[in-house]
This record gives structure tokens, sequence and C-alpha cells, in this order.
């Protein structure tokens, strides 16, 4: 039976189809001599003459045409119901009708004998049963215990009826545990297995294997269409990595009112225990191609360590925390500005982790307090993610985006080389490269001041030198963080659009934030055990094709099931003062050498010496002082094209890079 399904299915819908239809023919043939035979009618004229083939030939153009305007080619098989059916009656029944019709036109001009009206009361029921007797023995087929997608008894009408797409291990687990769990949840009607030795038909548990790869989407699209039943769809752990079509599997599902989690594990086995499923986030959807983290190596480095976060309540900080703590960090400072902020971190980590987190309240350019605080807490590493990232609100205000990103930076690079940190990372941006913007060329100079300090190891006070290794990682967007476009376009797709985008041509590069906090400390981990020539100061993590920004929002609204610009209108507003059209990771004089860590690359960048750096600090303060825009900017972009004199840098005319920012 396998086999069968198997064969039928592997066909071109268009070679079904006309298989359908000449099958339906048949069956038409087959009924009109089964009811002769059952009424015992007879023709007056000879089955195979002239007259007998006209006489079949119009009974067949006449079928054909009927099925086809009654929409029996327009249905899906595996979910032929009552509609469906109904069809079919009503097709078999204006045939008999015409058929009945033409007879009685047929007496008028020549007697028939033999042909009665009983003949065409048995054609009608026969000719109902053996067109939808395959339709529904494909579907039992096919789908087996599915079926109850279909329908609900009045005593399970809460249990919700899902499919389980992810591997087959992973749904034998799933189906055991939601038959024993009381009260009974969910009830899985089918899987769609992305083993490539997995074969459609075949049953776990009595639930049939209903979808292969690659035809997920095609057949989730079936089931959306021909069903009202179906609640849930479950992806398996780790789908999201492994299934190419997962974006758009999700999409469908949620238009069509399907709600969409992801199994993680289970909870309270044992005390009345339940799935645990998680709500699928944009993050996940617009992913890129990722590689399962490499937990043995990040955990040795983190694992019995103390770690100091700078900025740990924003949204990089955050996960950054709580991954050192699953990590099993002996203990983890956050030391962030927003006591808010703060707030909402501590609810967030669960009651075990309480006793190893510390928080403080505290600005990072103030020097004082972090030595006191570093000093005291003994961080073996210091993830430096505090900073101010609003690209036009920068441009205005200038000063705070040089005195938190630069200043501060400076500042916790100095307290931790003091203090004798082993290592220090700071968390940095593809705004960085070529930057035309103040938050670009800000994270540009922090990018400078740590290159500069690894290269020297930095000479701390008394001529001391420290063995912090100073590093810093660089990549682009963090889906979903706060501020970014997925947390802009959510909020304006909720409250009814319109969704406003700068420019249809824009793209930015996009990664998960939990991916992107496992590379980071992936490179932390890389940079601890590397020396001389192949020392990297800036790790540059790969992050695949840029995306376009409009393609975002589209995908967005579909995913809350509207439609673009129909639904929820697009609206472009122009670039803003600072943003480019298209970020890069990389700059003209920078090399990339690959290392043998997936998604990883180290970079080879011209240094800055540090007296240099220092002079154009000191310059940078004087015009912050002045409250000149224009010559701090200048002071910024001599350092960063370092082949030109630091000296006059006041003097000196904006250069074209920097000249976009106003």
């Amino acid at each position: 039976m396998t086999s069968y399904v198997e064969a039928v299915s592997g066909l071109r819908p268009k070679i079904r189809r006309a298989i359908i239809m000449l099958q339906d023919i048949v069956m038409v043939l087959i009924a009109m001599v089964l009811s002769l035979v059952l009424s015992r009618s007879n023709l007056s004229f000879d089955t195979f003459s002239p007259t007998g083939l006209a006489f079949w030939a119009s009974i067949v153009v006449l079928s054909h045409l009927l099925f086809r305007y009654c929409g029996l080619y327009n249905t899906v098989w595996r979910f032929a119901s009552t509609p469906d059916f109904f069809n079919i009656l009503k097709g078999c029944a204006t045939l008999t009708v015409l058929l009945y019709s033409a007879s009685l036109a047929f007496r008028a001009f020549q007697p028939v004998i033999g042909l009665n009206e009983r003949q065409f009361i048995v054609f009608f029921l026969v000719s109902f049963t053996i067109i939808s007797a395959p339709r529904l023995y494909y579907r039992f087929l096919r789908d087996g215990a599915s079926w109850r997608i279909l329908g609900r008894g009045t005593n399970n009408k809460l249990v919700k009826q899902a499919l389980f797409i992810g591997r087959l291990s992973e749904a034998d687990v799933i189906i055991r545990f939601t038959r024993t769990a009381q009260p009974a949840e969910y009830a899985i009607a089918g899987i769609m297995a992305i083993e490539s030795e997995a074969r459609r038909g075949t049953r776990i548990q009595g639930v049939p294997v209903v979808a292969l790869r690659p035809r997920l989407v095609e057949v989730l699209e079936e089931y959306a269409k021909g069903t009202e039943n179906l609640d849930l769809l479950i992806f398996g752990n780790g789908a999201e990595r492994e299934i190419e079509e997962y974006s758009e599997l999700v999409r469908v599902a949620r238009h069509s009112g399907i709600a969409v989690v992801q199994f993680s594990g289970f909870s309270e086995l044992g005390q009345g225990g339940k799935l645990v499923l998680d709500a699928v986030e944009m993050e996940t959807i617009l992913r890129r191609s990722t590689v399962p983290p490499d937990i043995e190596r990040i955990g040795a480095f983190v694992g019995g360590k103390r770690v100091l976060v700078t900025g740990g309540a924003g949204s990089i900080g955050r996960i950054l925390v709580k991954r050192s703590l699953e990590l099993g960090a002996e203990a983890v400072l956050v030391a962030d500005i927003s006591e808010f902020g703060i707030f909402q971190l501590d609810q967030s980590i669960e009651e075990k982790d309480h006793d190893r987190l510390k928080c403080r309240i505290i600005d990072v350019t103030d020097r004082r307090q972090m030595t006191r605080v570093v000093s005291e807490f003994k961080p073996a590493i210091i993830f430096h993610a505090a900073a101010l990232k609003h690209v036009p609100l920068l441009e205005e205000n200038w000063e705070s985006a040089i005195q938190t990103n630069i200043f501060g930076t400076l500042a916790c690079a100095e307290v931790a080389a003091k203090c004798g940190v082993p290592q220090f990372l700071l968390i940095s941006s593809d705004k960085a490269v070529d930057p035309t913007s103040v938050l670009g060329i800000t994270k540009r100079a922090a990018e400078q001041i740590v290159s500069s300090l690894h290269g020297t190891h930095a000479t701390g006070l008394g001529g001391r030198r420290s063995g912090t290794k100073f590093i810093a990682v660089r990549f682009g967007n963090v889906f979903g963080s706060n501020g970014s476009v997925a947390t802009i376009f959510q909020a304006q797709i909720e409250a009814g659009g319109p969704v406003t985008i700068t420019d249809r041509r824009m793209t930015r590069y996009f990664m998960t934030v939990a991916e992107a906090v496992d590379l980071v400390i992936m490179s932390a981990a890389d940079s601890e055990r590397r020396e001389g020539k192949d020392d990297y100061a800036i790790y540059m993590l790969d992050m695949g094709k840029p995306v376009p920004i409009l393609e975002v929002a589209e995908t967005m609204i579909r995913m809350a099931g509207k439609s673009p610009y129909s639904d929820i209108p697009i609206r472009f507003t122009g670039i803003r003062p600072g943003e480019k059209l298209h970020e890069t990771l990389q700059g003209e004089n920078e090399e990339i050498v690959k290392l043998d860590i997936a998604k990883i690359f180290g970079l080879r960048t011209d240094v800055v010496e540090w007296p240099r750096i220092q002079a154009a600090l000191t310059m940078l303060q004087v015009a912050m002082r002045d409250q000149d825009k224009a010559a701090a900017l200048a002071v910024l972009a001599g350092l960063y094209q370092a082949e030109k004199p630091i000296e006059g840098a006041r003097q000196e005319t904006r250069p074209k890079t920097v000249g976009q920012v106003g």
C-alpha cells in the first residue's frame, strides 16, 4: 500500500490530474454498464455500432465537462471532505438528469425498447459510489490516523491537533508523551520527516509520515487548504538550522491561522509533566544558515570564570549574561546605567542562577567607579557591550556618542589593564567599516583603541605591563534587538501600518542574537590561545548574505497573516543622515584570514600607534569642550585615515566619508 501511495504522490501534479480525469471517465462508463445490468435494461442499438460509439463518446465529453464545472479537479484528494463529496454528488446528479432528458428527447423521434427510469436511478447511485471510492481509499492509505484532523468528538475539543516537522526519533518521543499525558493537550496527527532515509507512509506509533523533503511546503499548503481543524505546527529542536524552507513553512502556517511552536524538551517530568513548546520568533524565521555552536569549547572557556558584562542589560549584553550563566561561569557581574534594564534582566534570570548574578548601576565612563567594581569583582574576562547605537539619534547627540562609545571604551580598557584582567573583548559593528555616521566613526575609534592596546599589551600605571589580551569582534545587525528594524516593524504592523522603510534598495546583514553571542564567546576562546603573528586584534563574524530591508518588512507582514501593500501599507521615507544603503564587514585595507572555526574570521588591519591615539583623544576632548562637532569629526576622521598627520586636524575640512554626517 505504501508503494502505491508513494507512486501516486511522486507524480507531477499535472500528470496526477490527468490520471484522475481519465479514471473518472472510465468510472462513468463502468457505471453506465453496471446500471444497465442491475436494472435489467437493454439498449436498442449495437454497443460498437457507429450510433453506439457516438453515444459513448457523447457521455464521455458531457461527463468530463460537467465534472470540471463542478470543481472535482480543484480538490486535494487527501482532504476530500463534505463539500467536495457534495460536488461529486452534484456532478453525478446533473449528468443523470441530462442523460435522462436526452433519452426522453430521443424517444420523441424514435422509440427505444428496454430502457426505463430505473436504469437512471441505478446509474446515479453507482456513478457516485465508484467515483467517490478511489478518493476515499487514497486518503485512507495516505493519512490513516491523521483523519482525526478533520473532525473532533465532543470529548476532545480542547485537544490541539498538530503536525510535527522534524526527526522521527523526536516524533516518537513526543507522540508517546502526548498520549500518556493527563490531561491531554496535544494530538500529533501527522509527521513531516526531515531525514533522507525516512519513507512516506511509515507509521510511528500509528501516526503516519505524511511528507518528506523537498515537498514539505507543498504538503503543508495542502493541509492548510484542506482542513480548518489543524491547530498547531510543531518544529523539532534545531529545525531552523536543518530545514532550508523553515521560514516559508512558518509563513504558510501563520497565514492559514495555524499556530507555530518549537519543541525544546520536557518540564516537570514525573509530576504531570508537559511539553516545552517555545514560540517561534522572527529572529529564527529570518535566519541565516547556521552551524551548531561548539558547546564543549565555549563551556570550557567560560566555565568556572568570573565574567563582567558592560551594557549587560542591553540586547546583546543580556544574552551574554544568560549564556555565561548557562555555561557555568562562577559569577557574572552586570554593569549598566539603566536601572529599569537591570530590573528586567534580574526578573528574567532563573532562580537557581540568582546567587551567581551581580548587578551594578554604573556609567562605564566613570573610571573611578569602574576601577572599584573591577578590582573588587576580579573578572577573568570583560565583555564590553555598552554603547549607544541609534544612527539618526546620534547624529544630533554626537557628544554622548563620543563620550560613551569612545571614552567609555577607553576607560573600561584601561581599567582592565590596570587591574590585570586577563581578557577584554569589545563588541563592534559593521558600521565601523568606511564610516559615514557618528555611530560608525565612534565604533571605528573604539576598534582602533582596542587594536592599539592589543599590539602594545597596554602599559598601565607605573610603567607596569599588563597581561590583558584586547580584542574586538565585528558583526552586523542583531535581529530583534532593542531599536532594530524587527522591533520597529513589529510595532508598526500591530498598529495597522504603515511600515516605514527609508529606501527600497537598502540591505543589511542579520544574525540572531543567540548565534552572535556564541560566536563572540568562541572568538574570545580562540584569542586566548593565540600569540605572535597569528594573534588577531579584530575578529569578524560570517554574516552570510545581506538581506533587503524591504524583504524583511514583507516577510514580517505575511508572518502576521496580512498582505503587504493591501492590508499593511509600506511607505518609503528616504535615507536618514548617516545611513548607508549597504553595509560592509571588511575595509579596503583589511585582509580576511580564514580560521579553523566555522563562521569566524581573523582580520589583519592597519594599527594606529598608541601615542597617536592619545594625541587624537586629547584633541577630541578639546573639540567636545568647545562643542565643535566639525572639529571632533575631523579628528576622528584623521585617526581613521591613519596615513594623514594628526597635527592641524582641527583646521582640516571633513573627509568625504564623514561629510554626510551633517
